[in-house]
C-alpha cells in the first residue's frame, strides 16, 4: 500500500516536468515563427522596405533581385514589401476579431452556465440563430451596406465567432459551478459577482485562451478566403488572401506570386494551431486526474 501511495505521489510531482517535455521542438518552432511574424508586422513601417503600393509597369513580374527580394507582382509592386504589410492586415483581423468573440461570447457563456434557467435558454437560442445564418451572406450584406474596410471585416468575423466562444465558456462553467470551491463560496455568503469574477473566471480563462489561439488561426483563413473573393480589405491595401487572389491570374507565368503568401499563411495558421492544441492539452483538467 505504501509503495502504491509513493508511486502516485511521484506521478503527481513529475507531472509538470512531463508536461514541459511534451511541448517538444514543434511547439517552440511554432512560437519562434509567430514571434518573428509579429515582430516583422509591427516593425514594418520602420523597416527599410519599398512602398508596397508603388507601381512600376516596366518591372511587371520581375525576378528575384537585390532590389526586389521576392520579385514584383503583375503591377510592378515589390512582393516582399506587400508580404510584410499584408501580414499586418491578416494578423490585425486575425487577432482582434477573436477578441470580440472572446469578450462577448465568453461573458455570455459564463453567465449562462452559472445562472442557468431562462437566461441560459435565451443565450443558447440566440447563438443557435446566429449559427444558422449563413456567414457568407452576412459578410456580403454588411460589406454591401457599410463598405469594405478593416474595421467592418473585423467586426463581421468577431460577431461570427461569438457562438463558439460562448459554448466553450458555458461548458467549462457548467462543470466548475458544481465544484466544491464554488459551493463553499456560496455557503460563506459570497455574492454572485464575487463568485463569477474570483472563482469561475480564472478557471474558465485557461480553456478560453487555448481556444482563442485556435480561433486566430481560423480567422486568418476566413479573412484570406474573403479577401480572395474580393470581400476583404479594399485595394491597394494588401493582405495575404488578396495577394493569393491577385496571384492566381499569373499562375502560368509567375506561380510564386500566389504560392509565397499561401506559404506564409500556411505556416502562420499551422503555428497557431500547434500552440493552441498544446495549451488546450495542458489546460485540460482530465490530464491531471488521478
Amino acid at each position: 500500500m505504501a509503495t502504491l501511495e509513493l508511486d502516485i505521489a511521484e506521478d503527481v510531482v513529475v507531472s509538470p516536468a512531463r508536461r514541459s517535455r511534451k511541448l517538444g521542438l514543434l511547439f517552440w518552432a511554432a512560437i519562434g515563427w509567430l514571434v518573428f511574424v509579429l515582430l516583422v508586422a509591427i516593425l514594418a513601417p520602420v523597416l527599410p522596405l519599398p512602398s508596397p503600393t508603388d507601381m512600376d509597369m516596366l518591372e511587371r513580374r520581375g525576378p528575384i533581385s537585390a532590389l526586389h527580394w521576392l520579385g514584383t507582382d503583375a503591377l510592378g509592386r515589390d512582393e516582399f514589401a506587400r508580404l510584410i504589410f499584408g501580414a499586418r492586415i491578416s494578423l490585425t483581423v486575425g487577432l482582434f476579431a477573436p477578441i470580440i468573440g472572446l469578450v462577448i461570447g465568453g461573458a455570455l457563456g459564463l453567465l449562462a452556465g452559472y445562472f442557468r434557467g431562462r437566461f441560459e435558454s435565451f443565450v443558447v437560442g440566440s447563438m443557435d440563430v446566429l449559427l444558422a445564418f449563413p456567414p457568407l451572406i452576412l459578410a456580403l450584406a454588411v460589406t454591401a451596406y457599410l463598405g469594405q474596410s478593416i474595421l467592418n471585416l473585423t467586426c463581421i468575423l468577431g460577431v461570427l465567432g461569438i457562438p463558439a466562444f460562448m459554448r466553450v465558456a458555458r461548458a467549462s462553467t457548467l462543470t466548475l459551478a458544481r465544484r466544491e470551491f464554488v459551493i463553499a463560496a456560496q455557503a460563506l455568503g459570497a455574492t454572485h459577482a464575487r463568485i463569477i469574477i474570483r472563482e469561475l473566471l480564472p478557471n474558465v480563462a485557461l480553456p478560453l485562451l487555448a481556444f482563442f489561439l485556435l480561433g486566430v488561426a481560423v480567422t486568418i483563413v476566413v479573412e484570406g478566403a474573403l479577401s480572395f473573393l474580393g470581400l476583404g480589405v479594399p485595394p491597394p491595401i494588401s493582405s495575404w488572401g488578396s495577394m493569393i487572389g491577385e496571384g492566381r491570374e499569373s499562375l502560368e507565368v509567375a506561380p510564386m506570386l500566389a504560392f509565397i503568401p499561401a506559404i506564409a499563411m500556411f505556416l502562420t495558421v499551422l503555428s497557431f494551431n500547434l500552440v493552441g492544441d498544446t495549451l488546450r492539452a495542458l489546460t485540460d483538467p482530465r490530464q491531471g486526474a488521478l
